[in-house]
């Protein structure tokens, strides 16, 4: 592999790394949910504290995954692409597929046992 696929497989490596992380899925999946949120409206959803939110929104920018607006002294956050709606949806559709799976063979293993 050389040139730009390297560069884009370093590119897609960086932006799974900057979601990857279960508070910033839930951020995420909020966003995903209600256009535009401010950090206080997502610590009162996800019942964390303010710098934990803070601090995952702030990676969650630095890496281009959501935007920031100012709308008076409130920073509003929101996806930057909506599409990672899609992508957090078809993720959740390949591990519920995944556990029906584990299930059916849980099931299977004690019908046997």
């Amino acid at each position: 592999m050389s040139g730009p696929s390297r560069e884009l497989q370093s590119m897609k490596a960086e932006f799974f790394r900057a979601i990857a992380h279960p508070a910033r899925i839930r951020i995420l999946e909020m966003l995903s949910q209600h256009d535009e949120q401010s950090v206080q409206a997502l610590q009162l959803r996800l019942a964390v504290d303010q710098p934990i939110v803070s601090q995952q929104l702030a990676k969650l920018r630095a890496h281009g995954v959501v935007t920031s607006r100012k709308q008076g002294t409130t920073v509003l956050y929101a996806l930057a692409d909506p599409r990672i709606a899609d992508l957090l949806k078809i993720a959740k559709e390949i591990l519920n597929r995944r556990l029906a799976g584990s299930k059916t063979l849980l099931h299977e293993l004690r019908r046997l046992g």
